[in-house]
Order: structure tokens, then sequence, then C-alpha cells
């Protein structure tokens, strides 16, 4: 382990010995990068056109695999604030994020910011979850973090209109929390059951009082894959739940939920969620608050008494 982790540095030297010759001063550094599109969304809602935000994950993208060009991991060093949201989240980009950071750009890694929980189950048991966004009150939250941080950090920028942006979004979002527990207050308490595709629920299952019985993908990455053991093991608990219906992300292939649906002989019923990506415009989850609400919706159409 020790031996590993010299030999990481050692390669990470020569590339932030490079990256510390051509990075820019901080008198020289202009605008925000936001890594994933979540974050980036919330951003835009924050500083409006007051600075340039540029968003390194595109719409649909997987968030724990997204790399970037050599062009945008130069503009990582170029900003004036790097935004991200840590936690183990950005796995692909990681070391270009690490990089700006080390070269003296300043960061926000939001996550860890807004009282983060760990994993219960599985083998992610214990690690830290990233997934804050399923929680509309921790987005909240997080909208107030950003603005003062665009404050502090950004030049140029009205302190004033920032905060005054932030407190209007932050209306809405707490507007999407007050329908969605309203929503979910239908579901009876025997139904407020989850199995997804991959653990991704865990601060929504916390928020509103629902049981996360398991994920097909035992993990807090999609990067990760089920045993058939695994997957004989959760269609055991759907089954014991009487909940037959899992939650698939919209961008996800269902061949390993129908996988599962084989194991138990049940007929469950797949419900397509937006989870880790903001979709594009005009197709269910454009912006944040149309995939809370849409996410909401359909979990309780789902799961409430028809």
């Amino acid at each position: 382990m020790v031996a590993a982790l010299t030999r990481r540095a050692l390669v990470s030297l020569p590339l932030l010995a490079v990256a510390s010759a051509c990075t820019a001063s901080g008198s020289d550094r202009s605008g925000i990068v936001v890594t994933t599109n979540i974050l980036g969304d919330l951003v835009r809602n924050v500083v409006g056109d007051q600075t340039e935000v540029t968003v390194l994950m595109e719409a649909g993208a997987d968030p724990h695999s997204f790399g970037v060009s050599a062009q945008q991991a130069a503009s990582l060093e170029q900003a004036a604030l790097l935004v991200h949201n840590g936690l183990g989240l950005e796995e692909g980009v990681l070391s270009h994020v690490e990089a700006a950071v080390a070269a003296g750009v300043p960061d926000l890694a939001v996550g860890e910011l807004v009282d983060p929980i760990d994993y219960t189950s599985d083998e992610s048991a214990g690690q830290p979850d990233p997934h804050f966004w399923t929680d509309p009150v921790r987005v909240g939250e997080a909208v107030d973090i950003i603005a003062e941080q665009v404050v502090e950090h950004v030049p140029g920028i009205d302190a004033d209109e920032v905060r005054a942006s932030a407190e209007a979004y932050r209306a809405q979002v707490d507007q999407v929390h007050a329908t969605t527990a309203e929503q979910f207050g239908r579901i009876p308490a025997e139904h407020r059951k989850l199995v997804t595709n991959h653990h991704v629920f865990g601060y929504l299952a916390q928020r509103y009082d629902f049981e996360v019985i398991g994920a097909v993908i035992p993990s807090g990455t999609t990067l990760a894959s089920p045993s058939s053991s695994d997957l004989k093991s959760l269609a055991d608990a759907v089954a014991a739940s009487g909940v037959p219906v899992v939650f698939a992300d919209s961008s996800q292939p269902e061949r390993l939920i129908e996988a599962m649906a084989e194991e138990t002989g049940l007929d469950i019923a797949i419900i397509p969620l937006f989870t880790e990506s903001l979709s594009e415009p005009g197709q269910g989850a454009g912006t944040y608050l149309e995939m809370a609400a849409s996410n909401a919706e359909a979990i309780a159409e789902a799961l409430a008494p028809q």
C-alpha cells in the first residue's frame, strides 16, 4: 500500500510541476468551473450572467465515470472558483481537481459541507455517500454555501445580487421539498421501500422516512458490478418486502434489473428516475428543480395506493 502511494506521488510530481508552471496567478483567474451538471445548474441560478460558468459534465453523463478533455482540464486551473461535489463522486476527474487545488485554485467541495451521511449497507458501508442532491433540504443549504463562496472568490461579482438570486432560488427548492413531502405523505409506511440500480437514494430515504431494501449494483458507484449471489440476495429481499418495484436510472440499461426479476419469478415494475445527471432540456430533467419534482412524482405514483 505504501509503495503504491509512493509510486502515485512520484508520478504526480511532474504533473503538478507542469501545472504550476502554466497556471494563471490568482489575479488572472476568472469565471467558475463546475464538475457536475446538477451543481452547474445550482451555480448558474445563483450567479446568473454575472460571470462565465463552465460545466464539465454533459447532460445524461455518469458522474462516476465521465472524463474531461485536455482543454477542459486546463480550464480548471484558470478558474476563479472550482465547484465540485466531493465525497468520491467524480472518480474520472478527481486527479484534475486535485491538480487545480494544488496549483492554488480556490475550490468548493459542496457535498462535504451539507452534513454528509455514510452508506449503511453492502460493499460501500461506512464510506461517505456523495448523492446529497436527492434531499432538497440539503440542496437549499448548498445554494447558500455556493453564494457565499462566489462572493468571496469571484472578482467583479455584485454580492447583493448574488445573495438575492440565491434566496429566490432557494425558495423554489424549498417549495419542491414541501411538494415532495406532501406526495410521499400519501404512501403508507409499509410501502416506503426502495430498490434502485445502485445506492443513490440514501439522503432521500433519510429525509422522507423510506427504507432502502437494496440495490442491483451493491455499491455507491456505477463502476461496480453485482455477482449472481448479490442478485439472488436482493431478489429475496424484494420478494419479502412485498413492494416489487425497482427504480432505475433513466440512462442505465435495464438488463441487470431484468436478471433480478428472473431470480424472483415476480412481475417487477421498472420505474425510470433521473438519479445522477440532468437530461437535455425538454426530456424530463433539464434543471435540478424539474429533476427533483419528476422523481418525487414517479416514486409517489409507483408506491402510493391507486
